[in-house]
């Protein structure tokens, strides 16, 4: 059985990054403490993991993007179903999918991405903070 865990990405990102349009890996990129627990616990537990990014969709762990801002509020409609096709393409081999839900900090948009997911046929569990343990 194929899973991997996800979680969304947070709108703290590496200050000397922005401006220079250099690619690096999501654990480079984002800094949110929430975040990086939830990358640690991945890693250390041998899971598979990605970010969920409102601006370039599915990231996995190896892959490199630059830094941008980009609230989740101001995602168009044409913008979501792109961010929804690319979550369901790009998840479609995982039998399951646990999406970590960062309490305070999980915009409606996710929820949406997550639900639009489910109904497009994708079997997605959530898991909250108090799950991960360091």
């Amino acid at each position: 059985m194929k899973s991997i865990c996800l979680t969304h990405c947070s709108r703290e990102k590496a200050l000397e990054l922005e401006m220079t349009g250099t690619a690096v890996t999501p654990d480079e990129l984002y800094t949110s403490e929430s975040l990086l627990r939830f990358i640690r616990f991945c890693k250390n537990n041998g899971l598979e993991w990605a970010i969920f990014s409102d601006r370039y969709g599915v990231v996995f762990p190896n892959e490199k993007i630059s830094w941008y801002k980009k609230p989740p509020s101001e995602v168009t409609q044409e913008e979501f179903e792109e961010l929804l096709k690319n979550f369901t393409t790009r998840l479609a081999s995982y039998d399951e999918i646990h999406f970590y839900q960062r309490k305070g900090e999980t915009h409606p948009l996710f929820e949406r991405i997550v639900a639009q997911g489910r109904l497009s046929g994708l079997t997605i569990s959530e898991f909250l903070e108090e799950n991960i343990i360091e």
